[in-house]
């Protein structure tokens, strides 16, 4: 009776974006979940600590869940577990590493005692309920232990990649297990779901190793304190900035909470090896000359609150960038991120400090597949229906048409989006309805309490700025008791806006007077009466829409 219903593939997060990965796969009364990521906020999002997914399918659903399948341990996969976990606990899955980094987090969030944590290793196969095997296969990627999952149901089987890379040469353990996807290849693969973040870069991608033979040459030439910066997850680069300094006879400093925090756990781990006496406590810096020095640092995306920031706007309390530095930005803007990237680049510029990035020399290489490998995977697991994930929307249509170049139908091939439905089996597949799907938005310690009407009203005042007219009025509202009082904030200096303020007085002191002679007034008609009278003399005097708060309070 199983074999005659239909596989559901529910995508959440991941789709027509970079982040907040998480797809659902239902099958009967039963579901899994591949990843559980968070998101950057965008920059029309001021305030915003971060974004995450909107599970409520899954909370309406929690009782099917048999279990969460983590690829691997960047934030954009595993960053919106703890809240996750908060509301539904149930068990997860992942590679050492990648679990490494969700105790931490969730240890942050108080609720790792409660969490159900299952390591497993390559090839074995994790039984979820009765519907689902999942296998975790090796892949490459910018950080270690990633995998992809072959996901066995009684409507066939369907393999989710994770983020990966063909890398003939990885830094750490072997490369990707092409011989095993070519294996479930002849099985038969129902499905393909295949990272699309590099598909419009034609080839390979580099290997990891050439940055590390670039980091060698740079060190091997340089007399100066280097600082490099880069992401805190990739471990594999962090590994070979450590060996490059230490064949150098250089100290390593870390700066950064992420990286202190990825670099103490991958060292606990085993999945990096530190010579001893090379790494120092950033306090200790100034104890060795700027030749036998190298720190590595977080804000490779120009983040306003990261190290590297502060260091090249002179407000890092441990570390002064000067001329006698050199700076290397070891990874590519994320989109969205390069004007403040390039901020950062021109601060330290100014400064005098020399500054390498990835135009200049080989001082990165992308952690993701580009189409030579995206179309060998396609051809090793033959896949009979194909839905290209990881993306923004030009690279999902983009990655259909590269499969449709290595044979498959396009009517094969679904570009989904975040909520959307599909039904499919050894039969076919069709597009099944959509389920909600959106962005929950996290600020500070507040999950969904910013919402849009907060945040346009966060726009309107950081681009116009906030008057408050503050009018008092006796004998139950029937006179003014002196004049209105105006505060401004980030629209005009007071000081020197007499006139307008003037203005705004009498205007105010008019419109509640005016309204108070009608008959049995409300407070409310008074607020509403006295904050359109200011914002019409307002928008004639300035051609500016400040927001306006009307108090109204009686003595």
């Amino acid at each position: 009776m199983a074999k005659a219903k239909k596989l559901r593939i529910i995508p959440l997060g991941g789709l027509d974006e970079i982040g907040k990965n998480l797809t659902a796969f239902e099958f009967g009364n039963e579901i899994i979940m591949v990843d559980c990521g968070m998101a950057f906020p965008d920059d029309d999002m001021p305030g915003v600590d971060m974004v995450i997914n909107d599970i409520s399918y899954l909370e309406r659903n929690w009782q099917k869940i048999k279990g969460i399948f983590l690829t691997h341990g960047h934030e954009d996969h595993i960053g919106g577990l703890p809240y996750f976990l908060k509301s539904i606990n149930v068990p997860v899955y992942g590679t050492r590493l990648t679990l490494g980094l969700v105790e931490h987090k969730l240890k942050e969030h108080n609720i790792l005692s409660g969490a159900k944590l299952h390591r497993v290793r390559y090839g074995q196969t994790v039984e979820a309920g009765r519907n689902f095997s999942v296998e975790f296969i090796r892949t490459n990627h910018s950080i270690a232990d990633s995998a992809a999952l072959a996901i066995k149901t009684p409507a066939g089987t369907v393999i989710h990649m994770g983020d990966f890379k063909i890398d003939t040469t990885p830094i750490v353990g072997d490369m990707i297990d092409l011989a095993r996807l070519g294996e479930l290849g002849k099985e038969g693969v129902l499905a393909l779901m295949s990272d699309s973040t590099n598909v419009e870069r034609p080839g390979f991608a580099m290997s990891e190793r050439s940055v590390g033979e670039t980091f060698e040459q740079i060190f091997k030439n340089c007399s100066k304190r280097i600082i490099v910066a880069t992401f805190a997850s990739n471990v594999h680069r962090v590994q070979q900035i450590i060996d490059a300094a230490a064949k150098n006879n250089r100290k390593v400093a870390v700066s950064g909470r992420s990286m202190e925090n990825i670099v103490e756990i991958s060292i606990l781990l085993g999945y990096m090896k530190v010579p001893e006496g090379v790494l120092i406590n950033i306090d200790n810096i100034k104890k060795y000359k700027p030749s036998q020095v190298v720190i590595i640092t977080t804000g490779s995306q120009g983040e306003p609150m990261s190290a590297l920031t502060r260091m090249a706007y002179s407000d890092h309390r441990k570390v002064e960038v000067t001329k006698d530095d050199l700076i290397i930005l070891s990874a590519t803007p994320i989109p969205g991120n390069e004007k403040s990237v390039s901020n950062v680049v021109n601060e330290l510029f100014k400064i005098g400090a020399e500054v390498i990035y990835k135009s200049l020399a080989e001082v990165h290489v992308s952690g993701h597949a580009c189409q030579e490998e995206l179309k060998l995977i396609l051809a090793l697991t033959k896949p009979k229906f194909f839905i290209p994930v990881h993306g923004e929307h030009r690279h999902l249509v983009l990655h259909k048409a590269l499969a449709q170049k290595v044979g498959i139908p396009e009517k094969n091939i679904f570009v989904l989006e975040n909520g959307s439905v599909l039904e499919l089996d050894q039969t076919g597949a069709k597009p099944a309805g959509t389920v909600p799907a959106g962005k929950i938005l996290v600020d500070g310690l507040g999950v969904g309490d910013v919402g849009n009407i907060v945040l346009r009203d966060r726009k309107h005042l950081a681009q116009d700025g906030l008057i408050i007219v503050v009018v008092t009025v006796t004998d139950h509202g029937r006179r003014i008791v002196g004049r209105p009082d105006i505060i401004s904030r980030g629209f005009v200096y007071v000081r020197e806006a007499e006139s307008l303020m003037g203005g705004i007085r009498e205007i105010a002191a008019q419109s509640v007077t005016d309204s108070m002679a009608k008959k049995n007034p409300d407070w409310s008609s008074l607020k509403s009466a006295l904050k359109t009278a200011v914002a019409k003399y307002i928008y004639d005097a300035t051609k500016r829409n400040p927001m306006i708060l009307p108090i109204i309070e009686e003595v």
